[in-house]
């Protein structure tokens, strides 16, 4: 009896480490097939992101346009009534993904006016508008006449960007990257047990992930000692 319950205990251990490496594996591949068409998408527009500031590549299918609005008279006392103003105008169908207010400000290298007060600069509102692949851009100094307006029509390339970017993108999509980013931390774990799980020569694996760590931590602490 005795021998018989010693003979149960390792071979109970071995069933649950089988049990356990089976769930990873199947979990790993859902999380993966959850993620593949993201990871495509964030990965080729990754690709372009990495290399375009290093290599200055343009963004090859990206056309901008700069005019300037008349505004109404009376002009719109508030951001907000502005941004309604500009969304019939412009004939956007959604509102504003961002309204930024800067409020008025003494210019630090003016001179100063009258009775030694500085000169201001006036409140200055900008306004966003758009999607990944049309984005309208509106800056407006308060008491101006008109208001500059910048289009950017972007093809696949920059559209691309500017969903990895999250660009003029809503609450739900950059909730979706959360669920990407938060797949690929899975993946990651899961990877790295599966492997430690099924490989014999985990010593060349230890030496590898070394390797790795030291390599990248050496290449991000680079720039702080140029």
């Amino acid at each position: 009896m005795a021998e018989a319950a010693a003979t149960a205990l390792p071979s109970n251990r071995v069933n649950r480490r089988l049990a356990f490496v089976r769930w990873v594996r199947r979990t790993h591949g859902w999380f993966g097939l959850w993620g593949a068409l993201l990871g495509l998408m964030a990965g080729t527009s990754g690709i372009w992101l990495n290399h375009r500031s290093v290599m200055k590549l343009e963004l090859p299918d990206q056309q901008q346009t700069n005019t300037q609005l008349a505004m109404p008279d009376p002009r719109p006392a508030t951001a907000d009534a502005m941004a309604a103003w500009l969304q019939g105008v412009l004939k956007v169908d959604r509102p504003a993904t961002n309204v930024r207010v800067e409020r008025a400000r003494a210019v630090p290298w003016a001179e100063r006016g009258g009775e030694g007060r500085p000169a201001m600069q006036p409140e200055r509102w900008t306004f966003v508008f758009g999607g990944p692949n049309k984005v309208i851009q509106v800056e407006y100094w308060v008491g101006n006449r008109s208001a500059g307006v910048r289009t950017t029509q972007n093809g696949f390339i920059a559209t691309l960007t500017n969903l990895h970017k999250g660009t003029t993108m809503p609450a739900p999509w950059i909730l979706l990257i959360d669920t990407l980013a938060g797949a690929m931390i899975f993946l990651s774990i899961s990877g790295t047990i599966l492997w430690w799980e099924t490989h014999r020569r985990r010593l060349a694996g230890i030496v590898i992930f070394g390797v790795s760590v030291a390599v990248t931590a050496a290449l991000a602490m680079s720039p702080l000692q140029w």
